[in-house]
């Protein structure tokens, strides 16, 4: 009973946290587009993550800085956007790029880089590497504790943040502009899954093991997985919910999120003890997957945010077992990753 009451009593704690993360927007704004005005570009993270900086070096999110913009896919599209400097406008900026504010004005300074998975660091990266005021070695554990939980609180995504940190893949890897797939003819998304890419080229596994590109655990793998298919259904819903007209980008999004949302549900019925999972499939069928029904999708959305919060807060994978044939192996994965 004791145990039972005090799970009761965390997954109201989880759920009250999950709860004011959304009405601060910290849910619904995830974005790989950090506030350009707080970023302090990769140089800087690079200082003291030098082997990570060296794996994002052989990455597309680094080349895309230098590759994009003589791409010919890249200059159709932005010909039909009416778009004449790729590296010069917000529509390209925000998933290609990193930028910072430049004698006034918003310049690109990078490709995808650390700050667009973590967050722009100006108010948490010098709390997060200065071990409260001392040496590595002399900081206490109760103060390494309050030193991330600042970190965290200022806005800094860690690697156990895994929600917020697929929010930020799914809001470029599930296009969020509308004009840009019907009109430029851009692809409404990449055919993405949060185990196979973060386990290929991007994986940068090493500040805790001295250095070793180790694979996630099976137990984080798990997570990925469901994480990963709730925020796609997450992401499918608000894009509907924003669409305009019944085109391209529309038909997208409502196939996704159909599909995403019979994986959870299949995903509710092999794990029956995640009442998360129950939550996000009642909210998922709560609204049509149609035009004109902003108001009804927006609050579905919002509710598979919550829950899907509360599912990476309360589960650490030990008990998901049942999903590991659907797990992607190291066949799938997106790229190699260093060694």
């Amino acid at each position: 009973m004791a145990a039972l009451a005090m799970h009761k009593r965390s997954r109201i704690a989880t759920l009250l946290f999950a709860w004011a993360a959304l009405s601060l927007g910290l849910v619904a704004s995830a974005s790989a587009s950090p506030d350009s005005s707080k970023v302090v570009g990769p140089t800087e993270c690079a200082e003291c993550h030098k082997d990570e900086t060296a794996v994002w070096k052989g990455t597309h999110h680094f080349t895309t800085f230098r590759s994009m913009p003589r791409s010919d896919k890249a200059r159709e599209i932005a010909d039909k956007m009416g778009i004449r400097r790729l590296k010069a406008e917000s529509l390209c900026l925000d998933c290609h790029f990193t930028s910072q504010i430049v004698n006034d004005k918003e310049k690109p300074i990078a490709g995808i880089s650390c700050e667009s998975c973590h967050s722009a660091s100006k108010d948490w990266v010098k709390v997060h590497s200065e071990f409260s005021g001392k040496k590595k070695e002399t900081e206490s554990a109760a103060e390494a504790a309050a030193r991330w939980a600042l970190a965290e609180e200022k806005g800094m995504i860690r690697p156990k943040l895994i929600y917020l940190l697929a929010k930020n893949c799914y809001s470029c890897h599930v296009v969020p502009k509308e004009k840009l797939v019907n009109t430029g003819g851009h692809p409404a998304g990449s055919k993405f899954d949060l185990v196979s890419w973060s386990q290929g080229e991007v994986r940068h596994n090493s500040w805790y093991s001295k250095g070793v590109n180790k694979p996630a655990s099976t137990e984080r793998k798990r997570m990925f997985y469901v994480i990963g298919l709730v925020v796609e259904l997450e992401t499918a819903l608000r894009g509907i919910a924003t669409a305009t007209e019944s085109a391209n980008y529309a038909k997208a999004m409502a196939r996704r999120a159909d599909t995403a949302r019979k994986k959870v549900a299949a995903l509710a019925k092999l794990l029956p003890d995640v009442k998360e999972l129950a939550s996000i499939v009642k909210f998922s069928k709560s609204a049509g997957l149609k035009l004109n029904n902003e108001g009804p999708l927006t609050k579905a959305a919002e509710g598979v945010a919550v829950e899907a919060l509360a599912l990476s807060m309360n589960y650490d994978g030990s008990t998901f077992g049942a999903l590991d044939k659907y797990i992607p192996g190291p066949d799938k994965y997106k790229g190699k990753p260093a060694k």
